[in-house]
């Protein structure tokens, strides 16, 4: 009797070691499981941080420098006169970007040179001009092609014989430009004019003496 109650523990302790054995085995697996089931932590994205939209909005000053052709009309178109000579100047404007890309704005421009020519004994010299103009555009980012157009105005000189005489010629001008925005402040422009500057009766010639140009020239703008 006493046997077979010992065998009796004896196959219930062996049972119950397996099933520990069992249980060892089977807890690290599920652990693993669950932790394959575990949702996998979640990285946010890098906030993209989106590119400042250049606008031609704002106002500018600038320099520039450039050369001038032309031709002498009434008294100094008979005696061929067809000045030509560098100038350089400077400019101030402002410039209004709107919604659909159109930019509208106002420059005036100051110039200094010698644009100047003529035949033994007489010489017309325009030393000192300017205009102030609309300019009408349309950006394409950071390029903008234009035309111009408004007042013109000019100090000729006409020498003959030994007599001078100076005028101030009042006209007008039209053109075209195209401009590019290097950095934000920074842009550089080369533009084209052509002028009439009318005509005005010279005592030193005893004639009506009128002058055209066109005017190509480049520059640089600071926007602020």
């Amino acid at each position: 009797m006493t046997r077979r109650i010992g065998t009796r523990w004896i196959g219930r302790i062996a049972a119950g070691g397996v099933t520990l054995a069992m249980l060892a085995v089977l807890l690290p697996a599920d652990r693993a499981a669950a932790a394959d089931l575990a949702p996998a932590p979640v990285t946010k994205a890098p906030v993209a941080i989106p590119t400042p939209v250049f606008s031609w909005t704002g106002f500018y000053i600038g320099a520039n420098a450039g050369y001038g052709w032309g031709s002498g009309q009434d008294g100094l178109g008979l005696y061929g006169v067809d000045p030509k000579g560098w100038f350089g100047g400077g400019q101030v404007g402002y410039n209004y970007q709107f919604g659909n890309n159109v930019v509208a704005g106002l420059e005036a421009d100051l110039q200094g040179g010698d644009i100047s020519a003529g035949p033994a004994g007489l010489n017309s010299s325009l030393d000192l001009f300017g205009t102030v103009r609309g300019r009408l555009g349309y950006a394409f980012g950071r390029v903008l092609p234009y035309v111009t157009g408004g007042f013109a105005w000019g100090n000729n000189s006409v020498d003959y014989l030994g007599a001078s005489q100076s005028q101030t010629h009042t006209g007008w001008t039209a053109g075209a430009g195209i401009e590019y925005a290097l950095t934000d402040h920074w842009t550089a422009k080369t533009e084209y004019l052509y002028t009439d500057y009318g005509s005005k009766f010279y005592d030193s010639l005893g004639a009506n003496a009128g002058l055209t140009t066109q005017t190509a020239k480049v520059g640089i703008n600071y926007k602020f």
